[in-house]
């Protein structure tokens, strides 16, 4: 909303300049956003003097000027009937915008040069009438900025003002809220209304002999006030009503119309003229639309409605879209004599719906649709018809039309002091608190040493309750003047949640061991399950259906994380991305298979690698990584989680449906499978458009969050030296390396400090059915250095175990 200073000053006197003003609006709540002196536009006019007055060649009417602008002398084409020599008058430079939008340039007119425009009041906005170009006062200097010259000042304020503040989308509004910080008294206009009583020779009859007003839904229009005057004669507003108009940004029309944007921006309360001699039967009815009903408003638009918009009709149809814009059928005229002056209270909420509906945005709505004041409509009514009567010389009709069949309850709140202190952390006493309110005239009486009784005003329409009174309190008081104190918490805080800790620490150790995490859609294709050759009766089977899907391939909720990681893969490998070690941390869901019921959620992390082991560097040869490749990231995630007795077994070939036989095996800690990592079956690659193989596992968070130790154990740094040996041994193809592990630890060896499987290798020279194992014991002991021989004796033993145990061989 633009605010006019020169405006503001004729309620209130300004005690601050208008850079304070701005900050001191700001601070009460009503934030300026810009402040600009609206006369900016004259910096490009100035005082001129003419030097020589010529006749133009080429143009009976014209005369050839030069004008003396102070720093130049500029040959101006000037057609007015009083240009003289000697004359000071105002000179536009090139590069003037004038009010109308014109920006003048240096122009050749008639083939002689001009480079500069001599001006009347009406083209530099300063007038609405004067034949001829402006005579300046002689003691002006020339070449001074005319608005400088003539004291031509006043900050235009463009203030953002928040919906609950409606009260403030009117300039009496602003200085009410200046009045109180400044302390100052504001004074409202008089209103003294010449009404001739009824039945005198002026009238002849009351308002009613000529109209009424009949409201059908008082839910959508509480209140509807109205008046009539005649013998009025429609024309352009004086000077001083254009000014105020145009100083907010308004667009002067003719005397009625402006008087009621007066009123409005003036009150806050919008008006509207209706011509009374087009109202058919002379009435107003105020109805609902009925659903499809059509209406013409006052931009030429047929607009449809529909029921819950509010209608103002006359006896037969529809004159006006209540609270938003008029209609072409009531239209205010040049032959308009008799007018029906409205001034109402509207549903905000009708009011915001039918603007919404409509995309009709006008200055009533946007005050409607906020809240007005259901006190005032009478007074801004009459304030209309004393403007009305001043500059249109009409006749009021006695009487006034008052329909207001729900008055709007008096909100009456009780306002503890000691309770308002603690809230907003001041010391006030009642009666400043009391002196704050009333500088904004709520009335306030006091109930005892502690509680005041408040009633907010009529046109604050956003205090219902003790809160509201607090906000006002430290408005009033100021923000600034608050100290600033911070609340007394414990020292102690909570401690995160294990989840959200544990998932941080996987993706942070994913992230160290390589790996990069991948982030997709919740929603996978339904084919997914097809595409994993899942069986029939997999539970993983048991999609959950999104009913609107954003995509055809994202119409059902995943059951695995695996299809989204191998989507990526299949994307990264079209753009010539083909080693990728990928992770992803998200929930999977399975339906329930009970109607209206969510599905089940489960947390997984899933892990995909694929390419080479590490990057083929110059002189190297690139290696494809494999299933231990990704096994050995999985231990080693683990080992960092603190998770000890992991073991890796192996799966029946029709374990997993989407991961190789002989090339699977199931996670397990303390007997309980906590996952599964294989590498990823050729059918399913096929599926997903892949040929280069992968490697996957899935980990099932919940279940992870209960075996990593919430306690880290620690043990000294050996004293003594350690060492290793290698056993090499021929078993049978089928025997797992683990379990020959297995079988070291369980020995108990005090001195077995660590084993390490390091080579797998079948073919020659190895027996067709055999494989070769290889892996270090490595020997330590915490009291002494270890003998050769000592070494040597336990490390026979542990071989011919192996040997016995396994009926193995070594290598020849």
């Amino acid at each position: 909303m633009k605010v006019s200073l020169s405006w503001l000053k004729d309620y209130i006197p300004i005690k601050m300049d208008a850079e304070d003003l701005a900050e001191a609006l700001t601070m009460a709540g009503l934030e300026v956003e810009a402040a600009s002196d609206r006369y900016n536009y004259l910096d490009t006019v100035v005082v001129g003097r003419i030097v020589e007055v010529n006749p133009h060649p080429n143009a009976d009417k014209l005369k050839l000027c030069k004008v003396d602008t102070g720093d130049r002398t500029i040959p101006v084409v000037c057609g007015a009937p009083n240009t003289k020599k000697d004359m000071l008058v105002p000179c536009a430079l090139p590069g003037t915008c004038f009010p109308n939008g014109i920006i003048l340039e240096k122009s050749n007119i008639r083939g002689e040069i001009s480079k500069g425009m001599l001006c009347s009041p009406i083209e530099l906005g300063l007038g609405i009438s004067g034949d001829g170009i402006m005579e300046l006062d002689r003691n002006h200097a020339v070449g001074t900025k005319l608005h400088h010259a003539l004291g031509l000042s006043d900050t235009v304020f463009e203030i953002d003002l928040t919906p609950n503040r409606p009260d403030c989308l009117s300039i009496i509004g602003t200085a009410r809220e200046i009045a109180a910080f400044q302390k100052t008294k504001l004074s409202y206009p008089e209103i003294n209304l010449f009404e001739p009583p009824a039945e005198s020779p002026d009238t002849a009859k009351d308002i009613l002999h000529f109209s009424s007003v009949t409201i059908m839904d008082t839910d959508l229009c509480p209140r509807y006030s109205a008046r009539l005057v005649f013998d009025i004669k429609i024309e352009p507003s004086p000077f001083w009503l254009q000014e105020r108009l145009v100083s907010v940004g308004l667009k002067p029309i003719n005397n009625i119309v402006d008087i009621t944007n007066f009123v409005m921006m003036e009150t806050g309360q919008p008006l509207h003229a209706f011509d009374f001699d087009r109202l058919a039967e002379n009435r107003i009815v105020v109805r609902t639309a009925e659903q499809g009903e059509k209406f013409t408003t006052l931009d030429q638009k047929e607009r449809i409605l529909s029921t819950g918009m509010l209608l103002i009709c006359d006896g037969e149809k529809p004159v006006a879209l209540a609270g938003v814009m008029g209609g072409m059928n009531s239209e205010i005229e040049e032959s308009t004599t008799r007018i029906l002056l409205e001034s109402a209270y509207f549903d905000p909420v009708c009011i915001r719906k039918t603007s919404k509906k409509t995309g009709l945005a006008t200055d009533a709505s946007h005050r409607f649709e906020r809240g007005t004041d259901s006190g005032g409509t009478v007074k801004a009514l009459n304030r209309a018809m004393q403007l009305i009567s001043k500059i249109c010389g009409g006749k009021i009709i006695h009487g006034i039309i008052d329909e207001y069949p729900k008055p709007a309850p008096e909100r009456v709140i009780t306002l503890s002091v000691d309770a308002s202190n603690r809230r907003l952390g001041t010391s006030l006493s009642q009666d400043e608190i009391k002196q704050y309110l009333k500088s904004i005239e709520f009335a306030v009486e006091k109930i005892d040493d502690d509680n005041l009784r408040v009633i907010p005003p009529s046109f604050r329409v956003d205090i219902n309750r003790f809160e509201d009174l607090t906000e006002e309190i430290a408005r009033l008081y100021g923000y600034n003047n608050i100290a600033t104190t911070f609340p007394l918490i414990p020292a102690e805080a909570r401690p995160p949640s294990k989840k959200i800790e544990l998932r941080n620490r996987l993706k942070q150790l994913m992230t160290c061991l390589g790996f990069t995490e991948a982030i997709n859609y919740s929603f996978i294709n339904k084919l997914s399950c097809d595409r994993l050759e899942l069986k029939a009766d997999d539970p993983k089977r048991r999609m959950m259906d999104v009913l609107n899907p954003i995509a055809e391939d994202q119409s059902t909720m995943r059951i695995s994380l695996i299809p989204g990681l191998l989507e990526t893969m299949q994307y990264n490998i079209s753009v010539q991305n083909r080693n990728l070690k990928l992770f992803e941390i998200g929930n999977v869901f399975f339906n329930t298979g009970q109607k209206d019921s969510l599905p089940d959620e489960v947390e997984i992390l899933s892990g995909l690698w694929t390419g080479a082991r590490v990057d083929a560097y110059w002189g190297s040869k690139e290696i494809s990584c494999d299933f231990y490749d990704l096994k050995g990231a999985v231990e080693e995630l683990l080992r960092n989680l603190g998770i000890i007795n992991t073991t890796f077994t192996g799966m029946e070939p029709d374990a997993c449906c989407y991961t190789k036989p002989g090339y699977s095996a199931r996670i397990i800690v303390d007997d309980n499978v906590i996952g599964l990592i294989g590498e990823v079956h050729p059918h399913v690659l096929r599926n997903y458009d892949l040929k280069q193989k992968a490697c996957v596992f899935e980990l099932d968070f919940d279940k992870l969050t209960g075996i990593v130790p919430d306690i880290k154990s620690a043990q000294p740094i050996p004293k003594f030296p350690a060492t290793s040996r290698d056993i090499t041994l021929i078993v049978d193809k089928d025997i797992e390396a683990m379990n020959i592990l297995q079988l070291v630890e369980g020995l108990d060896e005090e001195i077995v400090e660590n084993l390490h499987l390091f080579d797998v290798y079948e073919g020659t020279p190895v027996p067709a059915g055999k494989k070769s194992i290889s892996f270090r014991i490595t020997y330590r002991s915490a009291a002494q250095t270890l003998e050769d021989e000592t070494v040597n004796s336990i490390h026979r033993e542990i071989t011919g175990r192996l040997i016995k145990k396994f009926n193995a061989s070594l290598p020849a």
